[in-house]
């Protein structure tokens, strides 16, 4: 294993156990370094510090353990069955909920990495390079903790990995017919990982989409940027009169209505297919809820700005052309703004409408996407319930 020094000084990012290591806080040069490389961090004096991946990039290093161990079978098992304790313990793994994040990055320590499972089948997402040439190591740790509960290991990192790097979406244990069905809730989903989103589902709304069932009943409900309508099946299941589901893609309209065929309810559903932003300039109906829940407008600092200004005018939209007495679930899943600058946006859109808006919840992601205390950059979505009058 190669060893990597910092710099003198730089040693205090590892006493705070941050599991990021910058490019700028490195003594030694990595040129004959490999991405996804196992190294071994040292201080200036050469004293060990830690192991991780090194990649090029600002973010040079990813922390694995903080203390001197091998990097083996073993240390993935223990790993993996931390993180799939944790989900048992949250009651996430039962008959009418078993879709579940089983590990979550950083927040489970294992920088880069995110698995998702859905009734038997995990979906590994490798966000590092070093997490996709562990990918079979992993499926084993997968294999022997689940046991009997795991059917299939489906590795999914080709979009989420450089394009130098030649990843293969594939199976890495048995084989499952797409869409699967599973549960969250008691409620049934079609799931789609090799054609859908991420891994197949936005598993992290799904204490906000219970939420939304107690705000439902009787009411016209507008789920925007709706994907393949979680929180549509949640309202009319939960008696809502009227549903409509606007998503810009025609593939995510197509996973809402098989959800829907799965729901018997007595309410009606509409489907659309439109950009859900210009959707909402001029609402052609008046609705009692409306849900936004748009993608990331911002992946980068450079580009907050711009993405405060754009939930401030989506906002606004929704809070000038709601029913009076009405519920809004607004929502951003952008990591470079942060729960502050959402609320202020939201705020200012409030204002710039002139009604009266009441702040009801704060919402978050739920405890099977855990944040480390050394990483709050872990924590990403961020959501408010509005009542407007």
């Amino acid at each position: 294993m190669k060893k990597i020094a910092l710099k003198k000084g730089k040693e205090n990012f590892l006493e705070r156990k941050h599991p990021w290591i910058f490019s700028g806080a490195l003594q030694t040069s990595t040129e004959s370094i490999e991405d996804g490389e196992l190294v071994e961090l040292t201080d200036f004096k050469g004293e060990f510090c830690a192991i991780g991946f090194f990649q090029p990039g600002s973010i040079a290093v990813r922390i694995l353990s903080f203390e001197n161990r091998s990097i083996d079978q073993s240390f993935w098992n223990e790993k993996i069955k931390s993180a799939v304790a944790l989900r048992r313990e949250l009651g996430l793994m039962s008959k009418e909920n078993n879709i579940c994040r089983l590990v979550h990055g950083e927040g489970d320590e294992l920088t880069g990495l995110i698995i998702d499972f859905y009734y038997g089948v995990a979906i590994i997402q490798a966000h590092a390079v070093g997490m996709y040439e562990h990918r079979m190591a992993i499926c084993e740790a997968l294999k022997k903790t689940l046991g009997s509960h795991l059917t299939a290991v489906y590795s999914k990192s080709k979009d989420t990995l450089p394009d130098r790097v030649e990843a293969t979406d594939e199976y890495l244990f048995g084989e499952c017919k797409t869409p699967h069905i599973a549960k969250e809730y008691g409620h049934s989903f079609s799931i789609d990982w090799t054609s859908g989103q991420k891994t197949g589902f936005f598993i992290d709304q799904r204490e906000n989409r219970a939420l939304l069932g107690s705000f439902s009943k009787g009411k016209k409900v507008l789920n925007t940027f709706c994907y393949s309508g979680g929180f549509s099946i949640y309202a009319l299941a939960n008696g809502a009169k009227e549903v409509h589901s606007i998503d810009s893609s025609e593939k995510a309209i197509e996973l809402v209505n098989k959800n829907i065929e799965l729901l018997e309810f007595e309410g009606m559903h509409k489907s659309i297919v439109a950009d859900a932003v210009k959707y909402m300039n001029d609402l052609e109906e008046k609705f009692d809820v409306i849900i936004l829940d748009p993608p990331a407008f911002a992946k980068h600092k450079n580009k907050r700005h711009q993405a405060i200004k754009a939930y401030t005018r989506l906002n606004a939209n929704a809070i000038r052309q709601i029913n009076s007495g009405g519920t809004i679930f607004t929502f951003s899943c952008s990591q470079v703004v942060d729960p502050y600058q959402f609320e202020k946006a939201v705020i200012n859109a409030a204002i710039k409408v002139g009604r009266k808006v009441q702040i009801l919840y704060h919402l978050h992601q739920p405890a099977d996407h855990p944040i480390s205390a050394f990483h709050p950059e872990g924590e990403y979505l961020k959501g408010l319930i509005l009542k407007v009058s």
